[in-house]
């Protein structure tokens, strides 16, 4: 067992799991918009703290590629400029990618958090890079997950850029989510592989128990999926109500909604039985005690947002957990999976 290898995976694992939790704090205050380019942030590195920083003004030295609000629209600056009297468009180039043009600081800075979320994880995964790649004790199938889980990082920067270039569309959020479970599921198996020597003599092998998994692996990713087009759903219902009027989100719901609301019940079951075998038979996977804690958790949270309009931290606690379902799920079957091959 590679003990320093897994610390690097397992740092890597929850620096992903972060930028899950930035990202659904983001939705949750509605400030997706709140840097309208990318990787910028109206231009600057460190984003403005007041509006009075993007308003035109004469007399005043404006760095190239910086961002302004003029009649309600953005311009970016082509030169670093020092405007006269008359504000001269000549100097300025409109921002085409699209119209949103509306300063928030508490929205910026939140946004700007989770970019920033996003940069920390690229760090530790440049750590990971550079210790599969050149450690002496390389673990056969290793290095290939941590690369693709890299290029996946890399992908989900570039779908970041999309999301905001296209005002924040839907399917292209879902499709970044999903993206980043994959990632999740790449250094979980790393880590497995890395662990594998003497972890399998903690658990015990059980038929029943293994097809629970699977089946609740399959659900619980059925449901995330389900899950994106509720909220997808309610993103349509924000942009028509505002965000201010989140009662509304819910108003009529389709059957993608019904369906996932009452999928949570077969999930749950299988997860308290789930637990029932592991207590009587003494398997061994401590986990499950936190699979049925989330599960019960995320049905709590479903609750609040429908029946008390989506109260404050619900969202992101939902989709946070979600996602450690999906990872507790998916890790258990790995074991799972190993164990039927080499125990009776």
């Amino acid at each position: 067992m590679n003990t320093a290898l897994i610390k690097r995976i397992n740092i890597a694992i929850v620096s992903v799991y972060l930028i899950f939790l930035a990202g659904s704090v983001v939705r949750m205050t509605g400030s997706g918009m709140g840097c309208p380019d990318w990787p910028k942030c109206f231009g600057y590195v460190v984003p403005p703290t007041s509006e009075d920083q993007l308003t035109w003004k004469p007399n005043t030295v404006y760095e190239k590629g910086v961002i302004i609000i003029h009649d309600e629209a953005l311009f970016v600056a082509d030169e670093t400029i020092e405007t006269t009297q008359e504000f001269n468009q000549s100097n300025w180039s409109a921002y085409t990618k699209h119209e949103y043009a509306e300063f928030n600081v508490y929205h910026t800075w939140t946004e700007y958090v989770n970019r920033l979320s996003s940069v920390l994880a690229g760090f530790v995964f440049l750590v990971l890079l550079w210790k599969v790649t050149f450690d002496k004790n390389k673990i056969r199938g290793v290095a290939p997950l941590v690369y693709f889980a890299f290029l996946g990082m890399l992908f989900e920067a570039w779908l970041g850029k999309i999301v905001v270039d296209s005002f924040l569309t839907p399917y292209i959020i879902t499709i970044h989510m999903i993206g980043g479970l994959l990632i999740i599921g790449l250094l979980l198996r790393a880590k497995f592989l890395a662990s594998t020597k003497g972890l399998l003599y903690s658990y015990k092998n059980h038929k029943t128990f293994r097809a629970l998994l699977f089946a609740a692996l399959t659900m619980i990713t059925i449901q995330i999926i389900l899950g994106t087009q509720v909220r997808q759903f309610v993103d349509e219902q924000v942009k028509l109500y505002g965000f201010e009027q989140k009662k509304f989100s819910l108003l009529d719901p389709n059957f993608n909604f019904y369906f996932h609301r009452s999928f949570t019940i077969v999930i749950v079951l299988i997860g308290a039985f789930l637990f029932w075998l592991n207590q009587k038979y003494n398997l061994g996977f401590k986990q499950v005690k936190w699979i049925v804690g989330l599960l019960f958790f995320e049905a709590f949270t479903g609750v609040l947002m429908y029946y008390v309009s989506f109260p404050f931290g619900t969202q992101a606690v939902h989709l946070l957990s979600g996602a450690l379902l999906f990872g507790l799920l998916l890790y258990m079957v790995f074991v799972s999976n190993r164990l039927s091959r080499f125990k009776s």
